[in-house]
Formats: C-alpha cells, structure tokens, sequence
C-alpha cells in the first residue's frame, strides 16, 4: 500500500497522495493539495497560477484526467472591504477558469479570513494502476527532461523591486546589470509560465514511456531532483548539466549574490516537470510538447548508477529564454 505524503522537506515524500480504494481494489484515488501567497499583481492571474500549481502534482505522477478540484481561499482582512471583495472574486474567476481549461471543475472548498489573501485547492482523481505513473522506476541511461525554464524567484522580486524603485535597495543595484524593460519582460515570461498547465507534459510521459517524474516548485530544481532521486528502487543518481533560465536572470541572480540560481535552490512556483525519459525517445517528447504547447522543452541531465542523490554540474550549460 502507497500513501505518499506530498513537499515533505526531508526528502521522504512525492507529489501527491496515493490510496488504495478499499472498497474497489482497482482503482486508487490520487490527491494532493497547496496554497500560497499571491506574487503578481493581477488577481485573475494569481488564481490561475494558483490552480495550475496545485495540478501540476497530479500531473507529475501522470494523471491527465482529473475528476474535481476543492478551492481553499482566505480573504484579506487588512485589505479594504471593497478591494478585499475585488481581489476575491478575481482569485475565484481565475482559479475555476483555468479549472475548466483543465478539463475538470471547482465543487467545493473553504473560505476564511486572514491578513493576507492565500489562494490554493485540493485535487482529486480515481485511477486505475495505468492511469498514473509511481515516480519510482528511474533507471541508469535515462535523461531528465524539463519542461519549464528556472528563474521565476528572481523574475517576480525583480518586478516588486521595480515597483519600489524610488526607496528600494536592492533596485538600486540591479538596475546597474538589467533594464527596466529587461526586468519587465522575465516578469511577464515568469508569469505567462507559471500559467501554463503541465497537462500536455503529463499526456506525453505516457505516450514515450516516462520511468518517473516530479514538478519543480518552492523547494528549487535541485531540491525537487534529490527528492526525486531519493525515491529510486535502483541505485542511481541525478546529474544535471544544463540550466534553462528566463534570460537575464541568472546574472542577476549571481552578481546580487542572491537566490542562489545556479545552484539549483531559486524558489520555482508553478515550475516544469522534470521527467526521467528513455535516452531514445527524449528528444521526441522535446519536440512533440513544444508543437503541442508552443513552449521549448530540454534535457538537462542524465540518470546514472549512484546513490539516489542529485547534483549540479560545477559550470553548468545555460540555455537563456
């Protein structure tokens, strides 16, 4: 029996929940669940990045289809009342809408009041054992596919600098190593990004034979890799050696002497999935989801004989998007 405990930090945990039906023992029912702060300033926006992050759980174990969705909100109570009331109704319009986009929808969820507004949900599917893929069976000649570039972290505390950049200090020295239009442009790839469903990525591991996966969010891709990594039944480890960034990020990442993206540790909200592929059918699946998409895909490391851990190649390839 699975029951599997999703963003433990200590490594131990995958992305979603995985039940046996006790009842019907063909199917297992599939859940997991997270919320966040908002980070972009449109609150349509951030309930559609809201329920693109809680699917992307669903999606790195390979559930295209899933069944409903909860909605867990909290309405700012600092916040003027009518704004408050804006925000809300926005979160909700954004989160059912990309919901829908999903091919599922909202049934419930739970409303409280909080200082700060907080957006996320529940995710729920029945499955049969061919319906997802256990994130387990990684073997030695594998590579790792990510499909969503790094950087988001520094793109969205750009953007709230930039907002600030009277009395902001750290503005200050950014805006000698990258342009106002600069800045604003990764914001609105981070976004545009964040966005996006994994739902065609998911589609796809099954159609090339994906051995294991997992989405790459709040704890990095090198973090994300290790948790991966360490849920192997073989012996093996993760070796990344290339890092796609939303362009300029990286730069302003290592001069700041912040977020520390090279190393593979930037938060990455609503990130890629990082997927364990057959070599030989790779770069077909690449191919395949950014016709489907619109958005590149690129392998980024390789799966070899180790001790289920990950790393970072010491001066990695950078791909600038």
């Amino acid at each position: 029996m699975h029951c599997i405990l999703l963003g433990l930090s200590d490594g131990i945990g995958m992305d979603c929940s995985v039940v046996p039906s006790k009842k019907y023992p063909e199917f297992d029912l599939i859940s997991t669940t997270d919320f966040f702060y908002p980070l972009v300033e449109d609150p349509y926006l951030q309930g559609r990045i809201a329920c693109a992050n809680v699917l992307s759980d669903m999606y790195a174990m390979g559930v295209v289809d899933v069944d409903s969705m909860l909605m867990l909100l909290a309405a700012s109570s600092d916040m003027p009342p009518a704004a408050s009331t804006i925000v809300t109704h926005q979160f909700i319009r954004g989160f059912n809408d990309l919901a829908k986009e999903a091919g599922t929808e909202v049934v419930g969820g739970q409303t409280v009041r909080n200082p700060w507004p907080i957006i996320g949900g529940v995710a729920k599917s029945i499955c049969k054992k061919a319906d997802y893929i256990m994130p387990i069976h990684a073997v030695a000649g594998d590579v790792l596919v990510l499909t969503k570039p790094l950087g988001i972290q520094v793109a969205v505390n750009l953007r709230q600098w930039l907002g600030m950049k009277e009395t902001n200090v750290n503005w200050a020295v950014a805006k000698e190593i990258i342009s106002e239009e600069e800045a604003n442009r990764a914001f609105l790839v981070a976004q545009e990004s964040m966005c996006r469903l994994n739902r065609t990525g998911a589609r796809l591991m099954h159609k090339y034979g994906a051995h294991a996966a997992t989405d790459v969010t709040g704890f990095g891709l090198l973090g994300h890799a290790n948790n991966l990594a360490s849920n192997q039944t073989a012996k093996v480890s993760f070796h990344i050696h290339t890092l796609p960034t939303i362009r300029s990020m990286l730069k302003v990442s290592q001069t700041m002497n912040m977020f520390r993206l090279i190393k593979g540790v930037a938060a990455e909200t609503s990130g890629g999935l990082l997927c364990c592929l057959p070599r030989d059918r790779a770069v077909a699946f690449c191919k395949e989801l950014e016709e489907l998409d619109g958005w590149p895909a690129w392998i980024v490391g390789d799966v070899v004989p180790g001790d289920n851990t990950a790393s970072i190649a010491e001066n990695p390839t950078i791909i600038e998007v």
